[in-house]
């Protein structure tokens, strides 16, 4: 299923997966449409725990809205920190998404 999703990324997901692939992105090792647990993802930062989702109109229906607050506490009971972007703010607001994912994952001592 993940190779799948990661044959088959929305274009939106292509956009940033060119900014987070091959450590290009603060040296942080990501990774695409990747499981944890019965869930997959679209992107992980194992070392800094964090999950970067990029949802489309269908995630504004009560059902799909549900089911990402079931998965969102499963992924934070993981440990992971968990951010969404909706498609259109990546294309509107790219640096804004980068600077947000630059602020999850600075180190905070």
């Amino acid at each position: 299923m993940a190779r799948n999703l990661r044959k088959n990324q929305t274009p939106y997901e292509n956009k940033l997966w060119y900014w987070l692939r091959n450590k290009r992105f603060k040296d942080l090792k990501f990774r695409r449409q990747y499981p944890i647990g019965k869930y997959i993802v679209d992107f992980c930062c194992f070392e800094k725990k964090l999950v970067i989702e990029l949802d489309g109109g269908q995630h504004s229906e009560t059902k799909q809205s549900k089911s990402d607050i079931i998965r969102d506490r499963y992924l934070e009971s993981q440990g992971y920190k968990i951010v969404r972007f909706w498609n259109n703010e990546l294309n509107e607001n790219l640096d804004g998404v980068l600077e947000k994912i630059d602020e999850l994952t600075g180190d905070s001592k």
